[in-house]
């Protein structure tokens, strides 16, 4: 059996490399487990250049969140319009946003006393 922490890491790479086998923007994971009154212990927030792309980035997410780590989002938002999916995981949130809605929401800045890592963009 698996411990949370163990858990949480693989579902956090699974979701990393869902996002980066479809060529995903600016990935951040935010860890929010020092963080008072959170809702869930991981963010994850990218982005794609299109409503295609974003949709796109869902689909892989959620196969990648399967065949690595066992895993399906407890709850999935946003999809009608693509312009900013959030895929809930429960210890994990990821956050795919259209370019322009991610700016103008800005997640990073408003959870910026969690610690962060950012990844590649690479396929």
């Amino acid at each position: 059996m698996k411990n949370a922490l163990g858990a949480s890491a693989l579902l956090v790479d699974a979701i990393v490399q869902g996002i980066q086998e479809v060529k995903g923007k600016d990935i951040v994971h935010l860890d929010l487990r020092e963080v008072p009154n959170t809702v869930s212990d991981h963010f994850i927030i990218c982005h794609g250049d299109s409503p295609t792309q974003v949709d796109a980035i869902q689909r892989s997410v959620e196969r990648f969140a399967r065949e690595k780590a066992g895993e399906k989002p407890w709850h999935t938002e946003g999809t009608s319009n693509a312009e900013w999916i959030l895929m809930d995981f429960v210890d994990v949130v990821v956050h795919i946003f259209h370019r322009d809605k991610r700016s103008y929401y800005a997640l990073e800045d408003l959870w910026g006393d969690a610690s962060s890592r950012r990844y590649e963009n690479v396929a």
